[in-house]
């Protein structure tokens, strides 16, 4: 007789003997889920696995579908897993795709076809694409000595994966097989093609755009909204890492093995450095700017960014004064609240907008205003310092909505200039894996909450969707109309900040709904190696977060 497992499901609420060894494909049509949408993932004991996992204990298990980001990021890497065959299947292994910039509500693919991309090249990857989805073909997963691995991958030509694998320290590794092609991915797969039900492939700029099902709307693809900007930095970053030739979380690991730690951290920081000088260069000759306004969402760095564009502003002559828009937050008690019914801080009508744009033009005027101040404590506006702007004041302004054009509606265009702050992570695991930019502001938000603001992990990630919410309303409609976007990732910074989060994250605990997102985390920390931030100079905006500041926030 076959040993029989014990699994509750947190779908239905039900519990079942199961035979050892099923997959959690099988225990699904056991349990008989109905769900509005199939499942493409699901959490064993608060663990995200692939439907392919074979369970041999006994298990709490749910499963989830694309409208779950667990759901959606393994849809995705699928889809990069059906491009990059259809790439290698139409070009006879002759030609290579980079999965490289999350842009536009998809991803843009550099596709090195030894040519330049033609509309008819993306054309021909996109029947291809449909035509692995419409073959229905199943998904394998295979686990294998890394060492065999690492050599089916040399023999293949793909370096940036052998880089990958070299420097984890793993003994078995995983990998899938959609019809004899063979590829490494962070992270589990669907089990079979024809699950990947609507996408699109379309050219842009000299690659193509893969776009998604909407993270909101999955029924539909996400709309392509030019972002030129947001694209230009990071082909401006690209062309920062070529500097120091390195590209990918292999390559990074291979510089500090060999001992170039030192040198990555000092050129990432002059690099930026560089950056925010000019930025401060092009505020100085434009002599109509009364107004810096600097966006960007949570765990950005604008802080330091205003900070240090202060500095760069002295340098030319012009005095810079800071306004907090947090103490133009209106009353507690007029705070508009969210769908739960809390208090909504991140409404842009959780601040006093009438009374800003009336202390703005009373300022621009040099008028003497009487500064709110509020407090956080009693949820009241209270008077604040009293303030008077001279000839070549300029006022800096940072916060959250600063790009939202009704904070600033009476306030003339030509007196504003808009900088857009996030930490745009550029380096890649390997080729077909990239770094989530949500990920790395998460992380640096973690850090952040358990030093200076005394929230654990769990709090900051139990939060972390409610904050995502409110950027994707708030703050990315208006990225694009920023006069100059500025990228606060660091190549190394990763791997930094390793140090102080995981044994932060290693706090939250395992029977915690979080858990799955911190072991997720851990899990891609284990990439990288650990770097001490005592070589940071002080002026680096990652010390907003890690601490040594020369600033004072």
């Amino acid at each position: 007789m076959k040993e029989l497992l014990t699994i509750r499901c947190k779908n239905n609420s039900q519990k079942r003997d199961i035979p050892v060894g099923s997959s959690l494909e099988e225990c699904y049509e056991t349990f008989g889920v109905d769900m509005e949408r199939p499942p493409l993932i699901a959490q064993i004991n608060n663990k995200v696995e692939g439907m392919h996992t074979r369970l041999y204990q006994n298990a709490d298990i749910e499963y989830f579908d694309i409208t779950h980001p667990s759901g959606r990021r393994t849809y995705m890497r699928t889809l990069f897993f059906v491009l990059a065959k259809a790439v290698h299947d139409e070009y006879q292994g002759r030609a290579s795709v980079v999965i490289d910039i999350p842009v536009s509500n998809g991803y843009y693919c550099d596709l090195k076809l030894g040519h330049q991309v033609t509309a008819d090249d993306v054309s021909r990857l996109r029947r291809r694409m449909q035509q692995i989805v419409d073959a229905a073909l199943p998904i394998r997963r295979h686990e294998a000595p890394t060492e065999e691995v690492k050599k089916m991958f040399r023999d293949l030509g793909t370096r940036s994966k052998v880089q990958l694998l070299e420097t984890v320290g793993k003994l078995y590794t995983t990998y899938y097989e959609i019809d004899g092609y063979v590829d490494y991915f962070y992270g589990a797969m669907l089990t079979n093609t024809s699950q990947l039900t609507l996408f699109d492939l379309v050219p842009y700029y000299d690659g193509a755009l893969l776009q998604l099902p909407a993270a909101d709307d999955p029924d539909h693809l996400g709309e392509l909204i030019r972002q030129d900007k947001m694209f230009e930095i990071f082909r401006e970053h690209h062309q920062w890492q070529n500097i120091l030739g390195i590209g990918t979380i292999g390559a990074f690991n291979e510089a500090v093995k060999n001992g170039y730690a030192n040198t990555i951290i000092n050129v990432a920081e002059a690099l930026q450095e560089r950056k925010i000088a000019h930025i401060g260069d092009l505020i100085a000759q434009r002599k109509d700017v009364r107004m810096v306004l600097i966006a960007g969402p949570s765990s950005s760095g604008k802080t330091t960014t205003c900070k240090r564009i202060s500095v760069q502003l002295l340098t030319h002559g012009i005095r810079p004064v800071q306004i907090s828009l947090d103490d133009y937050f209106v009353d507690r008690e007029h705070t508009p609240r969210d769908a739960s019914g809390d208090f909504d801080y991140e409404h842009l009508h959780a601040l006093n907008i009438p009374l800003l744009n009336k202390h703005l033009a009373a300022l621009f005027r040099g008028e003497e205003v009487q500064m709110p101040h509020y407090n956080f404590q009693t949820g009241q506006s209270e008077d604040g310092p009293r303030l008077q702007l001279q000839a070549n004041d300029v006022l800096v302004v940072e916060g959250i909505h600063a790009l939202n054009p009704e904070l600033t509606a009476q306030i003339p265009d030509n007196m504003k200039f808009r900088v857009y702050a996030s930490a745009l992570t550029t380096i890649l695991l390997d080729t077909h894996n990239y770094i989530p930019t949500t990920d790395n502001r998460l992380l640096r938000r973690i850090i952040r909450d358990y030093k200076y603001r005394g929230c654990s992990a769990t709090d900051t990630i139990r939060r972390w969707p409610s904050v995502r919410r409110g950027e994707n309303r708030w703050i990315f409609p208006f990225q694009e109309q920023a006069d100059v976007m500025f990228n606060t990732a660091m190549i190394y910074e990763l791997a930094v900040i390793k140090s102080q989060a995981e044994p932060i994250l290693e706090e939250v605990r395992e029977d915690c709904p979080e858990y799955a997102e911190a072991y997720r985390l851990r899990k891609f920390l284990s990439y990288l190696p650990k770097l001490s931030y005592d070589s940071l100079p002080p002026t680096s905006l990652l010390r907003e977060f890690l601490g040594g500041s020369i600033f004072e926030y």
